[in-house]
C-alpha cells in the first residue's frame, strides 16, 4: 500500500512543533515502514558544571540520612530535589 503522505510544515518554535505533533498523527507525513534506528552515542555524558553551595550542617546531615534511605549519594538526592522543583506544573 503506498498512500500519499502529507508535508510535514515548518514551525517557528519547538512549542508550535509539539502542539501539533499532539494533535495528528505522525503516520500521516512519516512513512514508519521505510524507518531505520538511529546512531547509538554510549558514552555521550550530560554537560555539568560545579557550583558551590553552602548550606546548613543539619540540612546537609538530613539529606545524607535521606540520600542513605535510597542508597544514593547525598549529592544526587540534591539533584533531584532541584530538579523535580523546576519541573512544570501543568
Amino acid at each position: 500500500m503506498n498512500k500519499k503522505l502529507k508535508k510535514i510544515p515548518n514551525f517557528s518554535s519547538e512549542a508550535e512543533e509539539r502542539e501539533f505533533w499532539q494533535t495528528h498523527d505522525s503516520t500521516e507525513y512519516v512513512d514508519w515502514s521505510k524507518a531505520k534506528r538511529g546512531i547509538m552515542f554510549p558514552n555521550l555524558k550530560l554537560t555539568t558544571k560545579p557550583i558551590t553551595l553552602r548550606l546548613p550542617v543539619g540540612m546537609i546531615n538530613r539529606l545524607k540520612i535521606e540520600a542513605h534511605k535510597m542508597d544514593i549519594p547525598y549529592q544526587a538526592l540534591i539533584k533531584k530535589f532541584i530538579f523535580d522543583g523546576l519541573r512544570p506544573t501543568t
